[in-house]
């Protein structure tokens, strides 16, 4: 059996900035922190931090007062910010540069009075906390089938911007229906779907058609996970999505020559490594490893804890 590794996979600079940012937080203030929502959405990593001792909570109200917080790459709305500071956290902003990116851009947009239409999907935290930042101006859209039933006048002063990780393909659909209806429409001045979503849909599209099936590594939870098994699926090839190799099944097996594997921006290496061991020592697997795009993307740690570092460092 040929296992087709795609390069890029796996970890994005926003997921490792974040994980480096609990990590280093835990090493410095102990185990005994709280993280708003997953850090990111993995089980592998979510497990490994709970282990720890780390705490993960959906309300500010589970956090005891004075504690340590940490804000998940997906970001928050200044509501939960206001709530954390009457409380007073000790919070860590964990949230991804090219989320903060959306954030601001939602803030001019409505500042300058636009009505912005964000494409994502309803209830993922990335959207939630883009929508708090003006709630009153930011209309949520998935489909064409939602830009049709929009209902702003013609000269309304309209921006769309997009969540991260949306398909390419499924966000260009959403927004093609958005400029036939209204011509007029504002788009942000770069793209907001982030360069890492981009480029593993690049590689799952680009070679899927040499493989007979395609496994992706993610959570179920994972947007940007999803999506890449939606593409292998549109590419009439067997699609399955899994946190790792005790998913595996051998059924899916029978009759496959070449298997495509690669892993969400939010899904750590040992898990592709694990079922990689598995197929070579199962099926006697090989693999060839194909590059389709170069990354040399990296951010720093939030300043509040590199402040905390420098603190540290002086005692």
């Amino acid at each position: 059996m040929r296992i087709l590794l795609a390069n890029p996979r796996g970890f994005c600079a926003g997921v490792n900035m974040a994980i480096e940012c609990l990590d280093e937080t835990i090493r410095m203030f102990g185990s005994n922190v709280y993280v708003y929502h997953e850090i990111v959405h993995n089980k592998y990593v979510v497990d490994r931090f709970t282990q720890q001792g780390v705490t993960f909570v959906d309300r500010i109200s589970e956090t005891p007062e004075g504690s340590i917080l940490l804000y998940s790459a997906h970001g928050v709305s200044p509501q939960v910010r206001e709530e954390a500071r009457s409380r007073g956290l000790h919070t860590i902003d964990a949230t991804c540069p090219l989320v903060t990116k959306v954030h601001l851009e939602a803030i001019k947009y409505a500042k300058s009075g636009y009505h912005i239409v964000l494409i994502g999907h309803d209830g993922h935290d990335e959207v939630i906390g883009t929508m708090g930042e003006a709630p009153a101006s930011i209309t949520l859209v998935e489909s064409p089938e939602d830009v049709e039933q929009l209902s702003f006048p013609d000269d309304a002063k309209l921006a769309y911007l997009t969540q991260t990780t949306l398909s390419v393909e499924e966000a260009g659909l959403v927004i093609g229906a958005l400029k036939r209806k209204y011509p007029h429409i504002e788009s942000p001045p770069k793209e907001d779907i982030c360069y890492a979503t981009t480029n593993r849909q690049h590689a799952v599209t680009q070679l899927a058609a040499e493989a007979d099936l395609v496994i992706v590594l993610g959570s179920q939870n994972s947007s940007n996970s999803r999506r890449l098994m939606e593409i292998g699926a549109s590419s009439s090839k067997p699609s399955h999505l899994i946190d790792g190799a005790a998913e595996l099944q051998d059924e899916w097996f029978e009759g496959i020559e070449t298997v495509l594997i690669t892993a969400g921006a939010s899904a750590p290496e040992i898990v592709v490594q694990d079922v990689i061991d598995v197929l070579t020592k199962r099926y006697g697997g090989v693999v060839d490893e194909v590059v389709t795009r170069e990354e040399h993307v990296s951010f720093p740690l939030p300043k509040e804890l590199r402040r905390l570092q420098t603190e540290r460092a002086r005692v």
